[in-house]
């Protein structure tokens, strides 16, 4: 007879990972014919939402079917970024091809966004030095910055940017044909899934044009509906995605590999940021980011029961955020810099917003 699991009170200490991970692991299974068809699903959607971009003739019509077609290359990239992480379908190669098709709408070359985010950012989420999403800049760092960059600093972190932000920072510096500055390692696959990603751009700007000239509607019109507009929706919804999991006044940065080691990371550094409606059901479960971080191996369709499974064995430790508007700006208001020393957000004038974390405790 198996002993029952006691959930850890949070007065104890943190359970090492691999305990951890014992919990989830009949969660792991993967299936292969699920997985076919939640990318098949998603694939006819969004070309549906794009001829609906050409087909409708009035404006608005257009606009929504641009709005949710770029929150569908969301859907698509969530499936690929669980293929990426080897937990799509049980087969290795099958999860690298399918992975690669859906990252294409999104214009995501696979094997950059491996490197940077399996490699780097799960490897080491939020260590500074290595861990370079959002990553939060110190008082000092920012005074020395030339003008132009504290401005930028100061339009990503102002709450409205999160967009501009993964555009130019992630996606055009460290995935589109990224110099060696950006990205020291060279691998011809690299310039291969760039090319691949560049061809499928090629094409759906001309399928797109095409259906322009044969609808007697303007190129340009077209192209801003079709392209355009699904492209920013996109790097919004990616760049929200990403801040709100790792950003939050109760979130530590480290600067130190021994403490940020000591502070259980894949648990002390995400955050489960719950919506009503069923909106993280929308979102194939990406926002139930804990689970997914202790443990990659669990599908997108397990991440619910398995993040129900760690909140249950370790109450009180893991950040569980409602989300709401007012939050989300409340963040962003005070989430600015990061002081290491005192362990805690500051504003730009370096007057501490967040209260001062515990020294991290070996378990």
């Amino acid at each position: 007879m198996n002993t029952p699991e006691i959930p850890i009170a949070i007065e104890q200490p943190m359970p090492h990972r691999k305990i951890i991970r014992e919990w989830l692991i009949p969660l792991a299974d993967r299936n292969t014919a699920l997985a076919f068809l939640l990318l098949a699903v998603d694939l006819c959607i969004w070309a549906a939402l794009m001829a609906g971009t050409v087909v409708f003739e009035s404006l608005w019509l257009k606009l929504l079917c641009a709005v949710v077609c770029g929150f569908w290359i969301g859907r698509l990239f969530i499936i690929g970024h669980d293929a990426c992480h080897q937990s799509l379908t049980p087969h290795r190669t099958l999860n690298k091809w399918l992975g690669r098709i859906a990252f294409l709408p999104s214009l995501t070359p696979f094997s950059l966004w491996d490197i940077g985010h399996n490699v780097v950012h799960h490897g080491y989420t939020n260590l500074k030095g290595f861990d370079f999403v959002w990553a939060p800049l110190t008082q000092t760092e920012y005074q020395s910055m030339g003008a132009i960059e504290r401005l930028m600093d100061r339009i990503y972190r102002s709450g409205w940017a999160p967009g501009l932000y993964y555009m130019i920072e992630i996606w055009w510096n460290k995935m589109f044909f990224p110099n060696k500055t950006n990205m020291p390692t060279r691998r011809p696959i690299f310039i291969q899934d760039n090319v691949l990603v560049s061809i499928f751009g090629l094409i759906w700007l001309g399928v797109t044009a095409t259906a322009a000239v044969q609808t007697q509607q303007s190129i340009a019109l077209i192209w801003c509906f079709s392209v355009l507009i699904p492209f920013l929706f996109w790097c919004a919804m990616i760049g929200f995605v990403v801040y709100v999991h790792h950003t939050h006044v109760r979130v530590s940065w480290h600067d130190d590999r021994a403490a940020w080691s000591k502070a259980q990371p894949f648990v002390s550094t995400t955050v489960h940021l719950t919506f009503p409606f069923k909106m993280g059901a929308l979102m194939h479960h990406i926002m139930e980011h804990t689970a997914h971080h202790v443990d990659m191996s669990i599908p997108l369709y397990k991440l619910k029961q398995a993040q129900n499974k760690l909140e249950t064995m370790l109450p009180q430790r893991i950040i569980v955020q409602p989300f709401s508007w007012s939050w989300y700006f409340e963040t962003a208001r005070c989430c600015k810099l990061y002081d290491f020393t005192l362990r805690c957000w500051t504003d730009y004038k370096g007057q501490t917003t967040s209260t001062p974390a515990p020294l991290p405790q070996a378990s």
